[in-house]
This record gives C-alpha cells, structure tokens and sequence, in this order.
C-alpha cells in the first residue's frame, strides 16, 4: 500500500476534558502523522486513548496532564468511541493502536524512515526488528528492550540513532511518561506508545479474531485469554458509570 497524503483535517472533540482527535481512517493518521511531524522533521507523539486511561486520568491529576501534553490522542477503545458518538452525533471511527503502527511502519518501510523500537522482551524485540526488516525492508537505526533502568541513558541512545519514529512499548503509563521525557529532551522524532504491540505483531500473543473484533468484543475476547486483565477490565465499569452520570 502507497499511502497518499490525505491533507483533510481530522475534528477533535474532548473527553473529561481532554482532546481526542477522530479521523475517518487509518490511511489519514499516517498521512496527518507524516504531513505534520515526520515530513517537516518535528517532534511529536501520539496516545492512543481507551476507557481505562480515561478513567486513570479522572482519578489522577497528573495523569492527565501528560495526556494533555501528547501531540494528538486518538480513540482506540470501542467505549471511547462510543461515548465520543453519543456526544458530538458524528460516526467516529475507532483507530487501533496495533493496526496504526502496522502501517506507519509500512509508511518508513516505503519511505526509507528510520525507525527505533523500543520495549517488551529481548526475545520479542528482535523478533519483531527480523520480521520488520524481512517482510517490510525496514530502516531499523537501533532498538532495545524495556529492561533498563537508566531513562537518561535511553533517552540520549534514542537521540544518537538518529531515528525520526520511535515507537515505544513499555505498558501505560510507564511508556506515556518516558514519551513526555523524550519529547521534553527535545529529540526530533515523532513517538508513539504500542504496549503489547510487538506481542501481537510477533504472534506471540493472539488479537481477537475479526468476527470478535466486529462485534466490538476485542476486549472481551483479551480478558477471557488473559484472565489476569480483570482488575484492568474492571475500570470499565467505572467509565461507564462516569459517562452515564455525565461526568467525563
């Protein structure tokens, strides 16, 4: 796939007070990431945002105010987007955060882009820059797993790479944080957070089928794999009581 620029500005519309940026599609996120960071070399990040980060952010201040300090949120919980339906009456489109890095890496694969990884395990990191590199002939400048304890010394490999996307997945929020700690470094990349991205991407985790993720049962279909997601799962409920009571 050739991704042609797609200069339509996407609508923003705002959940417990933050700004969520909704877009048709993914082919126009990859088009507004490449028109408004990679392409004029500036930095940026991208969250995406589900129920549980809303909530998270409603219970704690500091949360949200490094939400509020990403470059754009997209929505990529079905209740986020059905709550963004239920506000503004559009048909707002759910953007995956597994299928959006799908194709912005194609999108540096095409481009020559250089690319860092960082995150998950040794053996899944260098999995995942394998396939990268077979099946896309991706540019990979460096990557790492999430196993260090020096921020800073990660912080400045990163700007040593001379990577223009830095992707990072080390679970929210520690992953949202080191994003803002980057940004604040001034390091002249776009970054974008893919928990268990490079998981699913090596088939080391399975994604819910299509005929689950159609009927917008990804979540359910995760918890019942992972039983241990229950006590993330249960913040569900407690979105759903906010945006019954009008409070996000």
């Amino acid at each position: 796939m050739v991704y042609a620029m797609n200069n339509t500005i996407p609508s923003k519309h705002s959940i417990n007070d933050l700004p969520i940026t909704c877009f048709n599609e993914i082919n126009q996120v990859v088009s507004y990431i490449s028109n408004n960071y990679i392409t004029p070399q500036k930095p940026g990040s991208a969250i995406a945002i589900n129920p549980e980060k809303i909530v998270t952010s409603y219970q704690d201040t500091q949360t949200k105010d490094m939400l509020g300090k990403a470059s754009f949120l997209y929505p990529d919980g079905i209740g986020v987007v059905k709550l963004l339906q239920k506000k503004t009456g559009y048909n707002i489109s759910r953007i995956p955060g597994c299928e959006l890095w799908e194709h912005l890496m194609r999108y540096a694969g095409q481009n020559n882009t250089p690319v860092f990884l960082l995150g998950a395990t040794n053996s899944v990191v260098n999995q995942t820059v394998n396939k990268l590199k077979d099946e896309l002939n991706l540019n990979i400048s460096d990557f790492h797993d999430g196993y260090f304890t020096d921020e800073d010394e990660m912080v400045e490999r990163i700007r040593q790479s001379g990577a223009k996307i830095v992707t990072v997945a080390l679970g929210s929020p520690r992953q949202e944080y080191f994003i803002e700690k980057c940004i604040n470094a001034d390091i002249n990349a776009f970054f974008m957070g893919v928990g268990g991205t490079y998981n699913v991407y090596t088939g080391n985790v399975k994604r819910a089928p299509q005929s689950w993720c159609k009927l917008n049962l990804e979540w359910l279909y995760r918890l019942l794999s992972e039983p241990t997601r229950i006590g993330r799962q249960i913040k569900l409920l407690k979105f759903v009581q906010l945006a019954v009571q009008n409070k996000i």
